[in-house]
């Protein structure tokens, strides 16, 4: 009777997700105009975006979608300006927001800003900029980790449950903790999978999908056991600790997997879990000091 009643709720907790839309905001055409100083500092930049290994059509997708301000075809519309510090660009454009200035001696800095200020575009832009899918990778993998640790948190508190608007992808019929956590470690998978270029949905990653599936039981069970044992609501960090670290562990092997091909082995995963378990410790207590703050 649990199984089942977990896999409706499974059910409704997987009707937010949309591949669908992930699939075509992945796929969205954008074009970058590219300022810098000098020739030197023009292929450094050039270098890092497209670094050696890249595929002919993606090196000429790539190539359309990064122009050189100094080349003939540097016209037309475009919706990015990434420009080394100290070159002049247009005023009407804002820094942080469609203008991004790098320095080539700290470029990883620079696409971890980007992504993080415009993680929709960063996703399509990933397919084809390695460096970008590395810093949308590392971000979407604590972001949902996090999400999943603040839903742990606030689904403890029951007297902060309307606050639940802050995640509304979250609500639907209000499923179980565990289904509404593992119908977000599938969005990840999405999110993952198409900045990679790999096809995304339930039928092209139903491997993945089942290995997530089935990794919730265990974690499921774990947090309550977890919990069951610190009285008086203390189980409220460990639990959140322990979504925070299952879903993070989840999306590395899955980064893994579509990057090499195969995901962690189990002694990584056991590292990878206990690293991830004392930093979810940090963030789920930042996060529980910002809900009893707001």
């Amino acid at each position: 009777e649990g199984g089942m009643r977990f896999l409706q709720q499974m059910r409704g907790a997987l009707r937010r997700v949309d591949p669908g839309n992930i699939h075509a905001m992945a796929r969205r055409r954008y074009r970058i105009l590219l300022v810098a100083g000098s020739p030197a500092s023009y292929a450094a930049a050039e270098d890092f975006l497209m670094p050696a290994g890249l595929s002919r059509s993606k090196r000429l997708e790539a190539a359309e979608t990064l122009v050189r301000a100094c080349d003939a075809g540097a016209t037309g519309r475009f919706h990015f300006i990434f420009a080394e510090s100290g070159e002049p660009v247009p005023e009407e454009w804002q820094e942080g927001e469609d203008l991004f200035r790098f320095h080539v001696d700290r470029l990883p800095e620079f696409a971890a800003r980007f992504v993080c200020a415009r993680p929709d575009e960063a996703l399509a832009l990933a397919r084809l900029f390695e460096p970008l899918r590395h810093a949308f990778a590392r971000q979407t993998i604590h972001q949902v980790a996090r999400e999943n640790a603040l839903f742990s948190i606030m689904t403890s508190l029951p007297n902060l449950v309307p606050g639940l608007g802050q995640l509304p992808w979250l609500i639907g019929e209000f499923a179980s903790d565990t289904a509404v956590l593992t119908a977000n470690q599938i969005r990840m998978a999405f999110l993952l999978a198409a900045a990679s270029d790999r096809e995304i949905g339930f039928r092209q990653q139903r491997s993945e999908i089942a290995s997530i599936f089935a990794g919730a039981w265990g974690w499921r069970a774990g947090a309550r056991q977890l919990v069951s044992k610190i009285p008086f609501g203390g189980g409220i960090l460990p639990k959140a600790a322990v979504a925070y670290a299952g879903t993070y562990v989840v999306g590395l092997a899955l980064d893994r997997l579509y990057r090499l091909g195969y995901g962690l082995s189990g002694e990584e995963r056991r590292q990878a879990y206990e690293e991830a378990y004392e930093r979810g410790r940090q963030v789920a207590s930042r996060l529980l000091h910002l809900v009893k703050a707001g």
